[in-house]
């Protein structure tokens, strides 16, 4: 199971797995997971016939199937087919959920590339489903781009 989200990083991991792990996941099931974070923003507005309205923003159920279209298309053209699950709820907990539920054999991640402030503070979704997702985990981590003066 590969877990994604919108991030460049989900797609080079994506990316990977496609070039490096194709034999393999032909052999079984490849799925696709997305953990969709709960939308807790509505907002109530009063309107001009003086009833209020509740407005629930669609934008990242959009995002959220762009990305995964996106992830289907880039599968099929290496001749990969692969199924989307997808979970509401904070993706640390959904992505460790999911292995047990659908009892995943190996998880694959991209790795965010958090800088050491922001992993303690908010803390990494690869770091967690290391320590307990229930399977193996790989964790692609993307190059970073060589500068001038490595060249």
């Amino acid at each position: 199971m590969l877990a994604i989200d919108e991030s460049e990083y989900s797609h080079y991991a994506l990316m990977w797995v496609l070039d490096n792990l194709k034999d393999s996941i032909n052999k079984g099931q490849f799925i696709i997971f997305m953990a969709q974070q709960p939308t807790n923003y509505n907002y109530t507005f009063a309107s001009s016939l003086g009833s209020a309205r509740m407005y629930c923003p669609t934008a990242a159920r959009s995002l959220h199937w762009l990305t995964w279209k996106k992830a289907r298309d880039i599968c099929a053209s290496k001749g990969v087919t692969a199924e989307l699950v997808t979970e509401v709820g904070d993706p640390k907990a959904a992505i460790c959920s999911a292995v047990e539920k659908l009892n995943i054999n190996m998880l694959i991640l991209g790795q965010r590339g958090l800088g050491k402030i922001k992993r303690a503070l908010i803390g990494s979704v690869s770091n967690y489903c290391i320590q307990y997702a229930k399977c193996p985990v790989l964790v692609v981590k993307k190059p970073q781009a060589a500068t001038a003066d490595q060249k």
